[in-house]
């Protein structure tokens, strides 16, 4: 088999081996929830310079792909795991993604990951208009994601289309930024660029239905992928940072 050959492209000299780790624990949690159909390429090999993996040849999404990819990956995040968080820091797309252990799932979403994407703003008055709703609504909004997740799963953590392949056997799983989080996140994160087919959410929802506040929790999560593209990429973003704000500071 023809090996790819992925090079590291950021300024992290561990972000290859994070990115090793997760494929991993990706690979290890799929085999214990007895998934055969969704499947995560194996490190050849990885070093600060480069990760190899073995070629996937893609090919165009189908119905029956897509069904594949929703309902291998509920039965992926119905395996519980025993805490929230990750045992080590890792990597978001471009940007370091600070991790720990922990029994308490919003306060690790509130400190772990919007907090520390808003720490990261450069433009003093926009971090303080972030920072101010998250002080007043913090402790709700805490209390609120508790109040609705029923367990930690195993995330991808950075689940849009272009981190999935198909090719004519089924779906891979590529580039993650895994952690143990509330399941609604990697779904939320779906819908935030596209390509995920209506019989993706069909399958997932019927082997593990989303909750009846998943759209205001979509918000919530995608408000830390929206802000990381600000952070990383400038103006375009922040429009959509401001719209999920607007859903914690009206809804929680």
């Amino acid at each position: 088999m023809i090996d790819f050959i992925k090079h590291n492209s950021t300024s992290f000299p561990d972000a290859l081996f994070y990115e090793a780790k997760g494929l991993e624990v990706l690979a290890d949690t799929l085999k214990t929830a007895g998934v055969t159909e969704l499947r995560v390429p194996e490190v050849t090999s990885v070093s600060e310079q480069e990760l190899v993996i073995p070629r996937i040849n893609p090919g165009p999404a189908t119905e029956a792909t897509m069904a594949m990819l929703g309902e291998g990956l509920a039965r992926m995040h119905a395996v519980r795991q025993p805490h929230y968080g990750f045992e080590d820091d890792n990597m978001i797309g471009l940007s370091p993604q600070k991790n720990r252990l922990t029994d308490d799932w919003g306060d690790f979403f509130l400190e772990d990951r919007l907090g520390v994407q808003v720490g990261m703003i450069r433009n003093r008055q926009v971090k303080e208009e972030f920072e101010a709703v998250l002080r007043t609504k913090g402790d709700a909004l805490a209390q609120f994601l508790n109040a609705h997740c029923e367990h930690p799963s195993l995330l991808h953590g950075d689940l849009w289309s272009g981190n999935v392949l198909f090719d004519t056997t089924g779906p891979w799983l590529i580039d993650p930024a895994v952690y143990y989080g509330d399941r609604e996140a990697d779904i939320a994160i779906t819908e935030l660029f596209g390509g995920f087919s209506t019989a993706f959410y069909r399958a997932y929802d019927r082997i593990y239905p989303r909750t009846g506040v998943y759209v205001t929790k979509r918000a919530i999560y995608n408000l830390y992928h929206t802000l990381n593209h600000y952070n990383l990429f400038g103006a375009s973003y922040l429009d959509a940072c401001r719209r999920n704000l607007g859903v914690i500071a009206s809804q929680v």
